[in-house]
């Protein structure tokens, strides 16, 4: 089969880039209905379709795009400026297909073999917290429990996998099950503050339990590392998941807050700033020390979840080489991705807070793409994977040389081998 190359990627990147410019627009028309409806409509997800957007981490060998990491990142912020829904449904039907790519063949096969517009795989409850139970039997697993919260892009995908947690011989793991989408009900319960048209609707199994094939459900550390071999000839595949998944998802916070600028700058030509005698708010210095601010904090984040995507791609290559590198270093660079992803999203929230802030009282109108933007920007700071203290604790210990606390589920870190403790620290090492 054949895999793309450097320079058909980078062309590729250039034409979805366009088309998702060219489209824009019309997506910042649809938002407030989308927000209404609490979901992207069809033609919404047949629009981005026609874009590529669903296609970019999606395999070579299944005619994917397969675009790098740092490639991946770039298309989630432009989409991302237009519509913060927007983006997270890209987002997420791009970062998690190193799931099913981690699953095995048979699941490959399934998930990106047939055509399909739209996200390819939705992800759900792969924290420990889940509610869902697996149970191993003949043949399979018999999967309980549920509902299934937080189900991005499951709307519009033919599979959801799905975190459960299973217990043998005395231990707990998670384990990600695979579900068609006519084996799930979808829940109306997506009535939220902020990022209301991406449709993360709960899921739920049709009856108390269902039977899922053994390759359909695997334990959920043999795809954090890899074990089980995927067919697949790209390095992105051998690229660190937290790495790939999380350098993306600060680049929905850098997409709508560059947006909500560009917004700003656009409706304040010409406007007045009351108590001042200034007659057009973009000549007023204050004006341009907000913007300055606004920007410094936008360019940071930028600047670190492009250092983290390359880094993720180049990580991937060396793995792919048979060289992989040192397993502390992974484990460091995982939780760095973590905590700096945590530190985008709040820079970002803070730098939108002072454009929101600065554009009157009209900005709170539904119609205002700005109060969208800045309502969606802090919900990404509430993701239950980007809790700020927590995540710089982690990597505050490691840079301390001490073990970080290891956790189950998609953000886990003992992944990697753990850190050496030095023997002056290991009297206080905490586990």
């Amino acid at each position: 089969m054949t895999v793309t190359t450097e320079r058909d990627t980078a062309a590729t990147l250039a034409t979805i880039l366009e088309k998702l410019r060219a489209l824009g627009p019309t997506l910042r028309e649809r938002a407030p209905e989308a927000e209404k409806a609490g979901r992207l409509s069809e033609e919404t997800i047949a629009d981005l379709a026609a874009t590529g957007a669903f296609d970019i981490a999606s395999p070579a060998e299944y005619g994917g795009l397969e675009l790098t990491a740092a490639q991946q990142l770039e298309v989630v912020i432009e989409a991302s400026k237009w519509d913060g829904s927007v983006g997270w449904v890209v987002w997420a039907g791009a970062s998690t297909d190193w799931i099913p790519a981690g699953m095995g063949p048979q699941v490959l096969e399934e998930v990106f073999g047939p055509e399909w517009l739209g996200p390819r795989v939705a992800g759900s409850s792969h924290f420990p917290a889940s509610r869902g139970r697996a149970k191993r039997v003949d043949g399979g697993w018999m999967l309980s429990g549920g509902p299934w919260t937080f189900a991005t892009a499951s709307l519009w995908s033919p599979f959801t996998n799905l975190g459960c947690i299973a217990e043998e011989n005395g231990e707990k793991y998670l384990v990600a099950a695979q579900i068609p989408r006519d084996q799930l009900t979808f829940l109306d319960d997506w009535h939220v503050a902020g990022m209301r048209g991406t449709g993360s609707v709960s899921v739920a199994i049709h009856d108390d339990e269902l039977f899922v094939p053994e390759y359909r459900a695997v334990d959920f550390r043999k795809i954090t590392s890899g074990a089980i071999a995927s067919g697949l000839a790209g390095s992105l595949w051998k690229a660190p998941a937290l790495g790939w998944s999380f350098s993306m998802m600060g680049g929905m916070s850098v997409g709508i807050a560059q947006g909500a600028i560009a917004r700003f700058l656009e409706r304040s030509n010409g406007r007045p700033i009351r108590g001042t005698t200034y007659t057009n708010q973009l000549e007023a210095p204050l004006t341009h020390l907000m913007l300055a601010e606004a920007h410094s904090k936008i360019q940071s984040a930028q600047l670190m979840m492009r250092a983290n995507a390359a880094e993720t791609d180049r990580l991937g290559e060396l793995a792919a080489a048979g060289t992989p590198a040192d397993p502390d270093y992974m484990q460091r660079f995982s939780a760095r991705v973590l905590m700096e992803t945590a530190y985008a999203a709040k820079w970002c929230a803070e730098a939108i807070e002072l454009v929101q802030r600065n554009s009157g009282a009209t900005a709170i109108m539904d119609f205002e793409p700005i109060q969208r933007s800045w309502r969606d920007a802090r919900i990404i700071t509430l993701h239950g994977a980007l809790n700020l203290e927590a995540l710089s604790e982690n990597y505050g210990r490691l840079m301390a040389g001490i073990a970080p606390h290891l956790v189950a589920g998609i953000t886990t870190l003992d992944r990697f081998a753990p850190v050496p403790v030095p023997d002056a620290l290991a009297p206080t090492k905490a586990q």
